[in-house]
């Protein structure tokens, strides 16, 4: 298999280049998109990392893949809600399982903030002599995954290399099999990049807070009593480290109430204070 500590210095020395990382790139790729060294070359963290984040606020094309259990698929159908994308490949026994059980975690916590139905997950297969859509599916059932907004996809060669490229996803073959980035993509519900999360253990409030900003904070009109109930959770759903989810935190109410009072006291003072010395002074005899 690929080369797992070599990955975990990567992926790590990766996140420490995230301040100095450069730009460099060596030719362009799929639809112009510029792309770092050819596949053969060694992978650079830094490169890797400034050509993934050039990616964000680029708009996602209309692929087709195939599900694990051999349905077509085209990206087109999560629009409208936001898309978590992660790419992985099935022969990996260590960085990918482990970026794809860190996943699960956070879309738990996602589905306690936000629910289930309000995004939509993808896993992507990237090796594509190899990830098929079997593989796929052995994949995601040897991960436990079975979430009913999550699902295993397959594709041809440049599907991927055209796919990789708009996500600023960058993979090499190294011994035994890839060096890469660990990266999960937020894909906000106009199919734009919003969000690059790196590490192959992220916390879940990395992916969730961004998350939820797309779900509940959006364009919905403020002044409506839906907008304003979707502020309110944005607001109030907080994360919980004990259980590991979201929470409806009722603080804010008590700070409100208790700052409410406290200003009506202050009101009530200042007003009777006005009104004694208004008061007419007595006369003497």
């Amino acid at each position: 298999m690929a080369v797992a500590p070599r990955l975990g210095t990567l992926c790590f020395a990766g996140v420490l280049a995230l301040w100095a990382a450069g730009g460099a790139v060596a030719h362009e790729g799929a639809q112009g998109i510029d792309r770092p060294a050819a596949q053969s070359a060694l992978f650079d963290p830094g490169t890797a990392l400034a050509y993934s984040r050039q990616a964000i606020g680029r708009s996602l094309s209309d692929q087709r893949f195939v599900t694990a259990r051999g349905e077509a698929f085209q990206l087109a159908a999560t629009r409208g809600k936001p898309l978590v994308v992660n790419l992985v490949y099935t022969s990996c026994s260590d960085v990918c399982p482990l970026t794809v059980q860190t996943l699960a975690r956070a879309v738990d916590a996602a589905a306690s903030a936000v629910g289930l139905d309000s995004f939509a997950v993808v896993t992507i297969g990237f090796d594509s002599r190899v990830d098929t859509p079997q593989r796929m599916f052995d994949f995601a059932r040897a991960q436990g995954i079975n979430y009913r907004n999550w699902r295993f996809l397959s594709a041809d060669a440049a599907t991927i290399d055209r796919l990789a490229a708009e996500l600023g996803f960058f993979y090499a073959p190294a011994a035994g099999g890839f060096d890469h980035m660990s990266q999960v993509t937020l894909i906000d519900a106009e199919g734009r990049v919003e969000r690059q999360i790196y590490g192959a253990d992220f916390a879940p409030q990395l992916l969730v807070e961004p998350l939820k900003r797309l779900v509940f904070g959006g364009e919905a009109n403020p002044t409506s009593l839906a907008g304003l109930l979707d502020r309110v959770k944005l607001i109030c759903t907080v994360y919980d480290p004990a259980t590991g989810r979201y929470r409806f935190s009722y603080a804010i109410f008590i700070e409100i109430i208790v700052g409410g009072l406290s200003l009506a006291a202050v009101a009530i003072f200042l007003v009777r204070a006005w009104v004694q010395t208004r008061r007419p002074v007595p006369r003497g005899p």
